[in-house]
């Protein structure tokens, strides 16, 4: 079974400091990409807004200036000079210019088929008197189509005349596309040291959180394991130190209550053990006058003889509830010392039933004589024993087994396995997990027993203090069994013996 440090242990993937750092990166990563991407659109429509504006301005200008020596109609001939000498206002030389009439066209280039024009373009040219424009990519190549109609101006000058003939042109923007990929270049870059500055951050972070919280924890520990004078250094006036401030205040109080529990807990076992001490003489001494008056009873009158046996039983009860005290009492205080021996379990079972005279009254299955051998408090087994198989006569029915075996096991070892089995209506669920208290009654109206009600508490004494376990069920087919378990030596020697 694992304990509870290992099952409130956080796993490290759900831990606070990959949370923290998980939650910077997250955030850096999409302000990153946000101000990358809201950086990136600004700079690409600014590249490309600037280079078409002065693409379109300059085509304006030279057409304007070309315009007045056209002939309308115009020929072919007209028409292609007219497309060479606006292509030439570029001195790069990548202007490429169509101009049309009608059914004429021609272009600045012979031969050029001017595929970055589309319909569009040609109709928006067609149907307004504005200068239209379009980004087309053709081949991987990126492009600006440009088209405009050329209008001439009227004799008063306050308006124009549409002449029929439409300009288009075409100018590559690959240094445009130049810019723009540096542009998503310097973006990328950009984001893996913003992402860097996060986790650098988030570890800061991390560390100034877990500081406080991990000496929570180291306290909490320290006072899980008894240390009940552990405190926080409270630092600053934030929530942690909140936190720390209001640990040490629920410290100090726990530390109180529990010193104060102690204090009564210990003079509830001294005077328990006092008076158990203080009852032995006189319970002695009643003792031996009951037993005198047993003697006589049988001269006595009858309401006498019945008065004078009810007195020795009565005592005979007190002065086991004396001694069931003081042996607790032992064990509450730690004073319970076993006096291990190298014995033959099967025979020391034999032993217990034979002294009581419970041979004839409960079966036994116990391994031949030497079969099993073990190193137990003698006289601690005794009384485990009886009490058991007392147990099982008075609250059970027969028959009434007492089994004894060997089990092996990897991980735990050797162990011998007591279990004493009766054959009665077994014990309610509700009483199962109280079975092994001081003083437990099934019946709350049932105010007297047979036995002292220590009983059963001092066989899980006895079986603790021999690092043992013990335990109570109900079996299948009816009927209650005790089962112990006492650990065996692996390698033939005794175990120390101790408290």
């Amino acid at each position: 079974m694992r304990s509870l440090r290992d099952r409130v242990r956080p796993h490290r993937l759900r831990g606070l400091r990959v949370r923290l750092v998980l939650g910077f990166a997250f955030v850096a990563a999409l302000t990153a990409t946000s101000t990358g991407a809201l950086t990136f659109r600004e700079a690409r429509t600014g590249v490309l807004q600037q280079s078409q504006d002065t693409v379109i301005d300059a085509l304006r200008t030279q057409v304007g200036r070309l315009a007045p020596g056209l002939d309308v109609p115009a020929d072919r001939a007209q028409l292609r000079r007219f497309a060479a000498d606006v292509a030439g206002a570029e001195p790069s030389g990548t202007w490429r210019v169509l101009v049309a009439y009608g059914e004429l066209e021609a272009t600045s280039r012979p031969g050029d088929p001017f595929e970055e024009l589309t319909p569009a373009v040609r109709d928006a040219v067609h149907d307004g008197p504005a200068t239209v424009f379009q980004r087309v990519n053709r081949g991987g190549r990126p492009a600006l189509v440009v088209g405009m109609p050329v209008t001439f101006g009227t004799a008063d000058g306050h308006g124009t005349i549409p002449s029929g003939i439409e300009v288009y042109l075409t100018v590559p923007q690959t240094a445009e596309q130049a810019t723009i990929d540096a542009l998503v270049t310097a973006v990328e870059r950009a984001t893996v040291p913003a992402l860097a500055l996060a986790v650098v951050l988030a570890l800061l972070a991390a560390r100034g959180v877990l500081r406080p919280v991990r000496a929570l924890r180291r306290a909490t520990r320290s006072i899980a394991q008894g240390r009940l004078d552990t405190r926080l250094a409270v630092h600053g006036s934030d929530e942690l130190a909140d936190l720390s401030h209001t640990f040490n205040e629920t410290a100090a109080a726990l530390e109180k209550s529990v010193a104060e529990l102690r204090g009564m807990e210990a003079r509830a076992r001294r005077f328990a053990a006092d008076v158990s001490h203080e009852l032995r003489t006189p319970l002695a001494a009643m003792a031996a006058v009951t037993d005198v008056l047993d003697e006589d009873a049988a001269r006595l009158d009858l309401d006498t003889a019945t008065a004078v046996r009810l007195i020795s039983q009565e005592t005979v009860k007190l002065a086991c509830l004396v001694d069931d005290l003081m042996e607790i009492s032992r064990f509450d205080a730690g004073a319970a010392v076993l006096h291990r021996n190298r014995i033959d379990l099967a025979e020391s079972l034999r032993r217990t039933l034979g002294a009581r005279a419970w041979t004839d009254l409960v079966d036994t299955d116990l391994p031949p004589p030497g079969a099993l051998i073990g190193d137990v408090d003698p006289r601690r087994l005794d009384v485990v024993v009886a009490n058991l198989v007392g147990n099982a006569l008075r609250h059970g029915a027969r028959p009434v087994l007492l089994r004894l075996r060997e089990t092996r096991t990897p991980d735990a070892g050797r162990h011998a396995v007591i279990e004493v089995l009766d054959s009665g209506p077994g014990i309610p669920a509700d009483v199962l997990p109280h079975v092994f208290e001081r003083f437990y009654k099934s019946d709350a109206a049932r105010t007297r027993t047979e036995g002292s009600g220590l009983g059963l508490a001092i066989t899980a004494e006895n079986v603790r203090v021999h690092d043992g376990t013990v335990r109570a069920a109900n079996r299948p087919g009816g009927g209650a069994v005790f089962t112990v378990e006492l650990p065996l030596p692996h390698d033939g020697t005794s175990p120390e013996s101790g408290p």
